[in-house]
């Protein structure tokens, strides 16, 4: 069994310095209750054409797709959080995903499925 560091700094090395396909896993968000009761799971990974409402900050209460995930800056962008610059161009608000809830899922993609059926309650149900 490998020891987890102790140190913060070691913590934060690890989180800031992740391979992608890591950092995919740290931009997940919780699933509303609906969602939860029915796939059997607390939380998923954000993907572009999710719906979401925004739980904290400034934009607490705001609901729109998911627009753009930006696993570098460890942010997303949702469809209408725009501000307005001084040269009157209007840029999107970057989010933290972990400030967010899903509140519908966009299931276009097959994977996606099969990791809800993974993860949901009929195959936890049907090992034992």
């Amino acid at each position: 069994m490998k020891a987890t560091p102790r140190k913060p700094s070691t913590v934060r090395k690890r989180w800031f310095n992740a391979p992608l396909h890591r950092r995919r896993k740290y931009l997940s968000a919780p699933l509303s209750p609906e969602l939860r009761a029915e796939y059997g799971t607390r939380s998923l990974p954000v993907r572009k054409g999710d719906t979401v409402v925004v739980l904290k900050g400034d934009w607490k209460m705001k609901e729109g797709k998911v627009t753009r995930v930006d696993t570098k800056r460890m942010r997303i962008y949702i469809e209408g959080l725009t501000r307005e610059r001084m040269d009157g161009s209007t840029v999107p608000i970057p989010i933290r995903p972990w400030n967010v809830m899903i509140t519908k899922l966009d299931l276009s993609d097959p994977w996606r499925k099969r990791i809800l059926e993974r993860r949901g309650y009929a195959a936890k149900v049907g090992e034992s």
